[in-house]
């Protein structure tokens, strides 16, 4: 499928996997509206890339706020042909230590945010699938923790395992109304994730750009043409 001229949102855009997905979209000729926390990174981005990328200020956590950037979406553009939902973060620790509010800023984040940006989208993609033949995509990013439990990271591998079941499932209730759904289960990337979760990254993680170039590759296929799910893993993890 052709990026050009088409509309994307990227949720998580401000840094990381996010600011690579968003920028590499532009790149294909696509219009990026950018939702994260941070209006200032988001700035820096449209100073960089001019219109083709859409600062748009809001916490996934909040409903009102991620509703009114599809409203703003709907507005300008009329569509929206994308949807990469990225927003996440992790807090580890053993199951008896970790503080209840930690359970939830995971769930809020990584799952509840998700389901929440993806509820908003599906009709807008439907009224598209009506008039055009194609929905949309939708692509969700999960984490190999959500195909494997590990000690010490038990919520987020819950929110993580929901984010596949969640996935499967919309797969299947969406692909008919022309609307592909994707999940991605990366291993370990070169982010400010691990820093912000405060464990140790491994020797020799997946770089950011490199990802992202899957996720091109995921979107760009024909439209007749459904990668549900895609693993990605470090060759030598540790070096």
């Amino acid at each position: 499928m052709t990026l050009t001229d088409r509309v994307a949102l990227v949720t998580g855009a401000s840094s990381g996997l996010g600011q690579e997905i968003s920028e590499q979209l532009i790149e294909a000729g696509a219009t990026v509206y950018g939702l994260a926390r941070s209006e200032d990174r988001l700035q820096a981005l449209q100073d960089a890339h001019g219109d083709a990328f859409v600062p748009c200020p809001a916490d996934v956590r909040d409903q009102e706020a991620v509703e009114a950037v599809f409203e703003q979406i709907k507005s300008d553009a009329g569509r929206l042909d994308i949807l990469v939902n990225n927003a996440g973060l992790g807090r580890f620790g053993p199951v008896d230590e970790m503080p209840v509010d930690d359970w939830d800023v995971q769930h809020d984040t990584n799952l509840r945010g998700l389901y929440i940006c993806t509820r908003t989208a599906v009709p807008i993609m439907r009224a598209q699938n009506e008039e055009t033949g194609f929905g949309g995509h939708i692509v969700n990013v999960a984490s190999i923790a959500g195909l494997i439990g590990n000690p010490n990271i038990s919520a987020y591998n819950a929110t993580k395992f929901g984010v596949r079941g969640f996935s499967q499932a919309l797969m299947k209730e969406v692909r008919d109304a022309g609307i592909r759904v994707s999940c991605l289960y990366p291993g370990s990337i070169e982010t400010e994730f691990f820093d912000r979760a405060g464990v140790d990254m491994t020797d020799n993680p997946l770089r950011a750009k490199d990802v992202a170039a899957t996720v091109m590759h995921v979107v760009q296929a024909p439209e007749n043409h459904l990668i549900s799910e895609v693993v990605l893993r470090p060759l030598r993890p540790r070096g």
